[in-house]
């Protein structure tokens, strides 16, 4: 083991028992009769979250530690490697020590757990990792470095994957980083041409069985896809997502009949799903979701009432539709999750099926897809679009899925936190102020700098979560965790890197312009920052109590 590992991993222990004490303060402060109770939880909200946080660094550093052993086991451990990892685990180790942002404005600080001697020796390690003046040497030399065309190590030691990495990035580059701009300004449906490229590439079937004409390859192959294609652009990186909450709902709950009927469709890109779940009234409380199915005389379904934030929902085919089947029952047990086919709309007519309607929502960013308020009037679901022609299971069904939807999330957040970093490194190394390139001054190479370690730490950590998914082990923390940071990043690199444009960062004509109103949604959906947090916190009270 080199030197850099030892303090590497020493990194990560350090943070390890920090966390780990910062889990037992929380714990004390909530937990009633050795148990964790609800509204202590809520009393004492910002040291839950602030938990979860702390437990996020401590798992970043962690997953860059690895990184760094399989990068050197590899022979793949060159210099701006170490240079970028030892800023990622210094800063990181600094925030644990000082107070982590939570977002701009809220930290959690060691203060808030009665914690402050516990940072002394993260302090020490953290200045011994950086060097002199805090590291300024060391961010001045990755970003020499990427000048002078270095680039940092992206495999994830499995030759056939990063083959698709090198697929995808040149689709990316060709076929979606010219475009979208236009198509972001157009606020139009990304073109069919494009979602065709995509089908045939096998972008819809990436985690689908090779059974059912899918590629069968896996979460972290889905976060490499993903993460090339936000890139280039969010919407092209999204547009496998709802095929993959359909394909994994059918996988794991749809009877015999439902895989076979509709897997091969969604692997092929035959089929456009779109998850219909969200209501006016309610984001993240989806046990108190109001819309409703009665079966009519011959069986089948008939639904009514309202759903918002459906993405790409005019251009779809299938819905994967949670609705309350069950009047008599509040809360989740009365949620059904329906498999409800409609008729492909067009921009002239959205919604041609009888019994649906519903109007686009004009937003910032993230476009290309389109969002939409639906209002269903009696829309007649079969019978057999029951999945797995079971009542009263939807949101158990959909819990399933949560893990995979917020790891693509996180995959999503660091192809956008790339772009920002690589649309910042551009415009630095050709505005001329003073008579001389802007990414000579200081602080604007040390924002470069810093978001290229950031991007590893999130990276890393999204890769972990994908591994122990793929590994079948339960990994709704990890994912939960690594959807948190990489959003953070994202809306952190954007920022920063519009800031290096300056005033013309602002001009809609820019790119960095979109990829700030891009990178400013994943912190919402998929479970708003301080939800996450709060159900990563809790979910952390409850392991350590079980144990």
């Amino acid at each position: 083991m080199t030197d850099l590992q030892a303090l590497i991993q020493r990194a990560a222990e350090l943070s390890a028992d920090y966390a780990h004490a910062a889990t037992q303060q929380v714990r004390e402060a909530t937990s009633a009769g050795g148990r964790l109770d609800a509204s202590l939880a809520d009393l004492h909200q910002r040291m839950v979250h602030g938990l979860a946080w702390i437990v996020t660094t401590a798992e970043a550093i962690k997953a860059a530690g690895e990184w760094a052993k399989a990068c050197a086991a590899d022979g793949r451990f060159g210099e701006l490697e170490k240079l970028v990892v030892r800023l990622g685990v210094g800063e990181y180790l600094h925030h644990l020590a000082a107070g982590i942002p939570m977002n701009q404005s809220e930290f959690a600080r060691p203060g808030d757990f009665g914690l402050r001697a516990e940072t002394l020796d993260m302090v020490s390690l953290a200045d011994e990792i950086l060097g002199p003046e805090g590291g300024r040497e060391l961010r001045a030399e990755i970003v020499r470095r990427i000048v002078a065309g270095e680039t940092l190590d992206d495999g994830v030691g499995d030759a056939d994957l990063d083959i698709v990495r090198r697929q995808f990035q040149r689709f990316s580059d060709e076929q979606i980083a010219p475009y979208a701009h236009a198509w972001h300004l157009a606020d139009e449906l990304i073109p069919m041409e494009t979602v065709a490229a995509l089908a045939e590439l096998g972008v819809f079937g990436v985690c689908i069985d090779e059974e059912y004409g899918g590629m069968g390859m896996g979460k972290l192959a889905m976060c490499i896809v993903t993460e090339e294609l936000s890139r280039g652009w969010i919407a092209a990186g999204s547009l496998g997502t709802r095929s993959e909450i359909a394909g994994e709902l059918i996988t794991i709950a749809g009877t015999a009949q439902q895989r076979q009927e509709w897997l091969p469709k969604i692997a092929s890109g035959a089929v456009l799903p779109t998850a219909v779940f969200t209501e006016p009234d309610n984001g993240s409380d989806l046990g108190g979701l109001k819309t409703r199915a009665v079966k009519d005389a011959d069986g089948d379904w008939l639904v009514t009432g309202n759903k918002t934030w459906i993405t790409h929902a005019a251009r779809s085919d299938l819905m994967t539709l949670l609705v309350r089947t069950k009047q008599d029952e509040a809360g989740y047990r009365g949620l059904s999750m329906f498999l409800a086919p409609k008729d492909r709309g067009t921009p002239e007519n959205p919604f041609p099926s009888d019994g649906l309607s519903g109007s686009d929502i004009k937003v910032l960013g993230y476009r290309g897809m389109q969002e939409y308020d639906i209002a269903f009037t009696d829309f007649r679901v079969e019978a057999s679009g029951l999945l797995g022609n079971q009542e009263g299971q939807g949101f158990k069904q959909l819990m399933q899925t949560f893990e995979s939807a917020r790891i693509q999330t996180a995959a999503r957040s660091v192809g956008v936190a790339r772009n920002a970093f690589d649309l910042g490194l551009a415009y630095a190394r050709e505005r001329l102020q003073f008579g001389r390139p802007i990414i000579e001054f200081p602080r604007v190479s040390d924002k470069l700098a810093l978001m290229v370690a950031e991007i590893l730490m999130a990276r890393e950590l999204t890769y972990a979560a994908a591994r122990a998914k793929d590994g079948n082990r339960r990994c709704d923390m990890e994912a939960g965790m690594a959807k948190m940071l990489a959003a953070r990043v994202a809306w952190t690199n954007a920022d920063g890197s519009l800031q290096i444009h300056g005033g013309i960062g602002y001009a809609l004509e820019t790119r960095i312009s979109r990829v700030l109103c891009d990178a400013r949604i994943l912190n919402i959906f998929e479970g708003a920052a301080e939800i996450q947090a709060h159900v990563v916190g809790k979910g952390l009270l409850a392991a350590e109590a079980g144990r």
